[in-house]
């Protein structure tokens, strides 16, 4: 009974391949049989690389830890204000329909 073995490939080798696949504009299937490995171990090196390498911020961008500014901060308040009053005045609407009917 033969046993396969798992190939170990470098932290090198991913980053080159990854870097092929982004410049080369050719199909991830086509760059991974070229290189001799499966296409969902390509796709999943180059997840991996993606989430370990953050692009650099643009200047005058906001950044993620600083948070949102008092504007972002204000506008999500009123839109949950004006979210409780339209639900409020939903349900009086419906309690008119209610207590409006016939007396009995």
């Amino acid at each position: 009974m033969t046993t396969k073995t798992r190939r170990a490939f470098t932290d090198e080798f991913k980053r080159e391949a990854v870097s092929m696949l982004a410049s080369s504009g050719r199909p991830l299937t086509q760059v991974a049989s070229e290189l001799g490995i499966q296409p969902s171990l390509l796709r999943s090196w180059r997840g991996a690389l993606s989430n370990a390498v953050k692009p650099p911020a643009r200047p005058g961008a906001p950044t993620a830890t600083a948070g949102p500014s008092a504007e972002q901060t204000e506008i999500r308040r009123l839109q949950k204000e004006l979210e409780r009053a339209q639900m409020e005045r939903d349900i009086l609407k419906k309690t008119i329909g209610i207590f409006s009917g016939p007396p009995k």
